[in-house]
């Protein structure tokens, strides 16, 4: 399992951290260059394509929880548009293009690599359904909503339950 470490160096200057009250927190400081390192999640985001009462999962090729079922995902780059990275994903994992209908929401969850990430959660219509495992993902499957494969992260458990949730 990877573990996130804090900083130990600052990247301004690399003079060694401390840790200091700051804005009511403790937060990493540097004593040299005074610059407060502030220490925020990563987007990330999930995208679901439903077929009828179906939703489409990726099986994870790579950690965190590589060989589980998870919807596709993936961070969000510089300069990027959240919903531009929810097509690129989609279509970097399963082959499918598609077009965003509706934002599902935002949500928090624990990483092992970055202690927290803020997950955006997309609804995408499929321009066409010809699916084929890509990039992070070694299968791409769907499956029926109410009986769905072990799904590790709870934000992904939770976009699918609002999407299904929000078509009745």
């Amino acid at each position: 399992m990877i573990r996130y470490y804090p900083y130990r160096y600052c990247p301004f200057c690399g003079s060694p951290l401390k840790r200091k009250k700051v804005e009511g927190k403790f937060r990493l400081f540097c004593p040299s260059c005074g610059r407060v390192i502030y220490e925020n999640p990563v987007p990330v985001v999930a995208v679901v394509v439903r077929n009828g009462e179906r939703v489409l999962l990726i099986r994870r090729g790579i950690p965190p929880q590589r060989g589980k079922w998870a919807l596709p995902s993936g961070y969000m780059d510089l300069g990027e548009e959240p919903e531009k990275t929810a097509l690129r994903e989609l279509e970097e994992e399963t082959g499918i293009r598609g077009r965003v209908k509706s934002l599902l929401g935002v949500f928090s969850q624990k990483s092992p690599v970055y202690r927290q990430v803020v997950v955006i959660g997309y609804e995408v219509e499929p321009l066409e359904l010809k699916i084929r495992p890509g990039d992070d993902a070694d299968e791409v499957a769907f499956f029926d909503a109410d009986r769905l494969p072990d799904i590790p992260f709870s934000s992904h458990r939770e976009i699918i339950r609002k999407a299904f949730e929000s078509s009745e």
